[in-house]
């Protein structure tokens, strides 16, 4: 699917003091990136090995007690540009839950300014039962506040020149 044309649900941005190319390396590393973002507790890929146009990863993400994962199929990939996939729920992704996207832009002091959006993808009698399921029942409040904080750990992490 490429990248939707009507507004993001949720959508943040912020200024990393590092290249887009360390900013795209961590977004593209599924441990990394599931050490960021807030309810992803760990991602595996399902088929192929990395960041690349119809890859598949499987997000196991969390919210307290509440567990669930997610299928996830790599729709675009541009180093150092942009980075965006398409998130499934249930056998072999039946259901479509959201569409995410990274999109890094050099920023005028040598940094970066990464910009994360998600659409929303679910079928409205899926809206209330992922409420359920995930603990969120306003997506769009709860996406935009867990956008805000994971843009946040991707500065430290690499403003710190740390590992993830």
């Amino acid at each position: 699917m490429p990248t939707p044309t009507g507004p993001a649900l949720a959508s943040g941005s912020t200024t990393v003091r590092a290249a887009p190319d360390a900013v795209f390396a961590v977004l593209t590393d599924l441990a990394g990136l599931a050490s960021i973002a807030v309810e992803a507790d760990s991602m595996e890929w399902v088929s192929g090995t990395r960041a690349a146009p119809g890859a598949v990863f499987r997000g196991h993400n969390r919210n307290g007690v509440r567990r669930w994962s997610t299928r996830c199929t790599v729709t675009d990939v541009d180093a150092g540009r942009a980075f965006a996939f398409d998130v499934d729920y249930g056998p072999r992704g039946v259901v479509p839950i959201a569409h995410w996207r990274y999109d890094l832009d050099p920023a005028p002091d040598g940094g970066t300014l990464v910009t994360e959006r998600m659409w929303d993808r679910r079928p409205s009698w899926f809206v209330g039962l992922g409420g359920l399921a995930t603990g969120v029942r306003d997506r769009a409040a709860g996406n935009t506040a867990n956008i805000e904080a994971t843009l946040g750990r991707l500065r430290v992490v690499l403003e710190r020149g740390g590992a993830h």
